[in-house]
Order: C-alpha cells, then sequence, then structure tokens
C-alpha cells in the first residue's frame, strides 16, 4: 500500500520534540481562515473534527487530519509535512512558540500510484 503521507527528519524532530513537551498529539490541516491551509499541531482530542474529516496517515503516532472539503481538493496528492523557521499567520498551532511552522508541500500521485493507496479514516460524530 501507498502511503498518502510523508514527512522529512526536521518534520519528525519537531513532533518528538513537542510530544515531549506536550504528550500525545494531532495535526490537523483546514481549508479557510485564520491559517489558511498551513497544517496546525494540537494536543491530540485538542481540536474537534467535523464528521467525514479524513485521517490520511501518521507521523511517529501523530494522526494527520484534514479537512473533508479540502481533502476533496487535495485526494489526489500526497502530502509530505515539513518545517520551516518562523511563525505562521496566526500562531495557534503547538510548534508556534518555538519559532517554527508545519508546512506541507503536494505532489499529484500517478493513475498507477492511486490504485496502491491505503484505506482512509473517516471522523464519525457519535
Amino acid at each position: 500500500m501507498l502511503k498518502r503521507l510523508d514527512a522529512t527528519k526536521k518534520a519528525v524532530d519537531l513532533l518528538r520534540e513537542l510530544k515531549s513537551l506536550h504528550g500525545e498529539l494531532m495535526l490537523y490541516q483546514a481549508g479557510g481562515c485564520c491559517e489558511g491551509t498551513q497544517p496546525q499541531c494540537f494536543e491530540k482530542e485538542g481540536f474537534y473534527l467535523r464528521t467525514h474529516d479524513v485521517c490520511i496517515g501518521e507521523i511517529e503516532g501523530t494522526q494527520f487530519w484534514v479537512d473533508k472539503d479540502l481533502y476533496e481538493y487535495w485526494k489526489h496528492a500526497h502530502f509530505n509535512l515539513d518545517v520551516i523557521e518562523g511563525i505562521g499567520t496566526g500562531g495557534f498551532s503547538l510548534e508556534s512558540p518555538l519559532g517554527k511552522t508545519f508546512k506541507v508541500s503536494y505532489r499529484i500521485f500517478s493513475s498507477e500510484e492511486l490504485k496502491e493507496l491505503e484505506p482512509l479514516k473517516l471522523h464519525q460524530t457519535p
């Protein structure tokens, strides 16, 4: 199975550092206001998922959730999580006080790769 999500060593190292400070984490990428489409890092369950938001994979045991509407736009793309120096547009994410910002780069899957993608996890409200 082909993964929908990977991360650079810098992103993995930052997630490890944040876990040591905050415990279990989650990543969420929205498609709208405030932080735009910049991924946000929260303590696990520190952000309320909407019905049908999509988990595209895990990095270091940290689930990466994507807004359901944004996922529809990017469902044919591979996400690669990275880190840049500097604070993003709003600073809601846990890495902001460290002077860092998570960012994602995208690559479109080939038609052959689309057939090999790992299954998705959808959020369902109880």
